[in-house]
């Protein structure tokens, strides 16, 4: 279908409502009292705002229509890529770390010492290694061109997207080294200390699963606004 066929109707919300809410989670981001929770709600904010994106691509207001366009369009087709191989890396951590925190509760109400410094060490492994995954730096597509705003919009979703998923591996890297889990060193003097731990350990592994679907959830829509960018690019 060629582009300008396309639905002609506004998206639900306004270009400028879009840019508040990459604003607003970006605020998030820089805030000390940022929780595991705040970052499950940004990545489904994100979902949110990647489908109103899409959305404005499809108004016929926004074809391609110059070489510019065109070449800015193709090297975010490019940047799309990355930012989805992050998304996916992301999401099979926090799949490997939710099995992880699985296995650790196991060891701790069968009193397995050993087995409970090898899970909290494969624990700690595995948020090293996603952190240098976030720390890739995902290439930007600028422009200051008022042709440009889906490009702009994009750029600076895919720059918020990675700073949400850099803070959420900080903020579990935290919870592992947290003075009341202190790598269990004391869980097994008290009988008190372990339901202790094993209830924060429950509430890690909540947080996780949370963590873990709105990946799924923003991966699943970077796809689908990765085929609507080609799709304008082939209109």
């Amino acid at each position: 279908m060629a582009f300008h066929q396309r639905s002609t109707s506004l998206p639900s919300r306004p270009l400028s409502r879009v840019e508040e809410e990459l604003h607003s989670i970006e605020a998030w981001i820089s805030s000390p009292s940022l929780t595991i929770e705040m970052i499950s709600h940004g990545l489904r904010s994100l979902v949110d705002i990647y489908s109103t994106i899409e959305k404005i691509m499809c108004l016929p207001s926004n074809q391609v229509c110059s070489s510019q366009q065109r070449k800015l369009l193709d090297r975010e087709m490019e940047c799309s890529l990355e930012l989805l191989d992050l998304c996916n890396g992301m999401n099979e951590v926090f799949t490997e770390l939710k099995a992880i925190i699985q296995d650790l509760q196991v060891s701790l109400r069968k009193g397995d010492n050993a087995a409970v410094q090898t899970k909290i060490q494969s624990y700690i492994r595995l948020v090293k290694k996603a952190k240098k995954h976030s720390k890739k730096t995902v290439k930007k597509v600028v422009s200051d061109k008022e042709e440009c705003k889906i490009v702009k919009l994009l750029s600076e979703a895919r720059e918020i997207t990675t700073s949400l998923f850099e803070s959420t591996i900080h903020l579990l890297s935290k919870q592992i080294a947290m003075p009341k889990l202190s790598l269990i060193s004391k869980a097994f003097q008290k009988k008190n200390s372990v339901i202790c731990n094993e209830e924060q350990l429950q509430v890690l592994e909540c947080c996780i699963r949370d963590l873990e679907a709105g990946a799924a959830l923003l991966f699943r829509r970077l796809v689908q606004s990765r085929v609507t960018l080609l799709n304008n690019l082939s209109s």
